[in-house]
């Protein structure tokens, strides 16, 4: 008997592909990913909005723009492990191998599970002396300690709802994670309305309240998303939930791939970290604005990081399947597609900066409201390089070249910190040049992507996965 033909992205491997065909599937594959994303990014900007509407709104805001930053740093640990999850399902799933799609599972939910413990322990014990690094007062301290204390003892929902999806990501189907968002994100809208506000005869916890409404509210979706994988809800995909042994060798393979990644992470975000430093050095305005900026940019990028997911698990299948040219094909619609989307939102963001930042019920004729402005249009006109960027970025992720992304990435940020610093203070633009150094960076990391796309050592890094 034949073996059955291999399929990626829903295609039969190494049939004629032509450019907008594969456009196609990459969209159709990405979009309920921006679904899903913009779902997961609100979570985020409800608390803000809602904390906006207390009676310490200036304080809330500020701890929460701290917090922001350690809520970023929680998504390094996991981000090594999601990027090695997703390179290794989806070479299996591009080369038809179920038994190692569920091995690749059932390995990863433990390792998720392990590495949120020592998240829980360290964070909760790491999070005070992270904030006074950061330039938190002993007040501002108190309010954002008050948000993280849940999230860090409870990430586990937060990893594992990242874990999921991204499995079902690297298998071709993004609907099922999406729908499951979309519930809980309308239970986070609620519990936070509750326990932030103190409606439905909830008590008012101010920010507490939004971190354990987020936190009710992920666990609801990941009980959702077990349910349906044990029920073999997705065709080739069982979770099976007894412990087993740890697989050693894919251990290895998770770190050897997912390690750049995670450093990858790490420094993107002691890149943010010090600009959230240089703005609290400038105006404690400045750094509410860029917490606020955050999360306007948040989900300005989700479009754009959605395709370069999609573009990810679409590279891995057809590498799965030893089909380079596919591949390539994919990469050049990621970057057409990235760079459309980002461009298109960055005119919109230019255009209604003010009514955009006004959604957070800001004031005008205020220090926050100009910084927010000047982040907004700093953000938009960065915006399409960004978008060619993020396009390599899922070329590398999905190949398993991540040590390639991580000196891209190493390199931006050697250049973006000094010319933030340059721009801020020697040459006295304020907070406008401490922000301005972070779109810059991106030219160069762009080019660098471009150069490693060119040279297409990509397409064999991830041979062993």
């Amino acid at each position: 008997m034949d073996a059955p033909p291999q399929t990626v992205g829903g295609e039969p491997a190494g049939a004629p592909d032509d450019g907008p065909s594969i456009a196609r599937r990459l969209f159709d594959l990405a979009l309920p990913v921006i679904g899903l994303n913009v779902l997961n990014v609100l979570s985020l900007a409800v608390d803000t909005a809602m904390c906006g509407r207390l009676p310490n709104r200036d304080a809330a805001l500020e701890a929460l723009g701290f917090a922001t930053q350690v809520v970023f740093l929680l998504m390094v640990a996991m981000m090594g492990l999601v990027v090695g999850t997703v390179a290794t399902v989806s070479r299996a799933h591009g080369a038809g191998d179920d038994q190692r799609v569920n091995h690749v599972l059932r390995q990863s939910s433990m390792f998720t599970v392990l590495v949120a413990l020592g998240v829980a322990v360290l964070g909760n014990l790491g999070a005070p002396w992270v904030l006074r690094a950061l330039g938190a007062s002993e007040g501002t301290l108190a309010l954002a300690l008050d948000y993280l204390r849940p999230l860090l003892t409870f990430t586990v929902f937060y990893y594992l709802n990242m874990l999921y999806a991204a499995v079902l990501r690297s298998v071709g189907n993004t609907r099922l994670p999406f729908l499951i968002a979309l519930g809980f994100n309308a239970l986070n809208v609620l519990f936070n309305y509750g326990l932030i506000l103190g409606n439905f005869g909830l008590p008012s916890l101010g920010v507490q309240g939004a971190a354990i409404g987020t936190v009710m509210a992920q666990g609801c979706g990941v009980l959702a998303m077990v349910l349906m994988l044990r029920r073999g809800a997705v065709r080739g995909l069982r979770l099976k939930l007894r412990p087993t042994a740890l697989d050693g060798a894919l251990a290895r393979t998770f770190f050897r791939v997912g390690a750049p990644a995670a450093l990858d992470m790490i420094i993107l975000n002691a890149s943010f970290a010090s600009i959230v430093g240089m703005l609290g050095r400038i105006d404690p305005a400045a750094v509410a604005a860029h917490g606020i900026g955050l999360r306007i940019q948040a989900l300005a990028f989700v479009p754009g990081l959605s395709v370069s997911q999609a573009t990810g698990a679409m590279v891995g299948n057809a590498l799965g399947a030893h089909d380079v040219p596919q591949a390539r094909s994919v990469v050049r619609a990621s970057i057409v597609l990235c760079t459309a989307l980002m461009s298109t939102l960055a005119l919109l963001i230019i255009l209604g900066a003010p009514e955009i930042v006004g959604i957070f019920d800001v004031p005008r004729d205020t220090a926050l409201m100009d910084f927010s402005v000047t982040w907004m249009e700093l953000l938009g006109y960065g915006m399409p390089i960004v978008g060619v960027h993020i396009a390599f970025v899922g070329m590398l992720r999905g190949a398993g070249a991540t040590n390639t992304s991580l000196y891209i990435n190493l390199f931006g940020t050697i250049l973006q910190v000094p010319l933030s610093w340059a721009l801020g203070f020697p040459l006295g633009l304020g907070a406008w040049g401490v922000w301005a150094g972070f779109p810059l960076s991106f030219l160069l990391k762009a080019a660098l992507g471009f150069a490693a796309y060119r040279r297409e050592r990509w397409a064999t890094a991830g041979s062993g996965v």
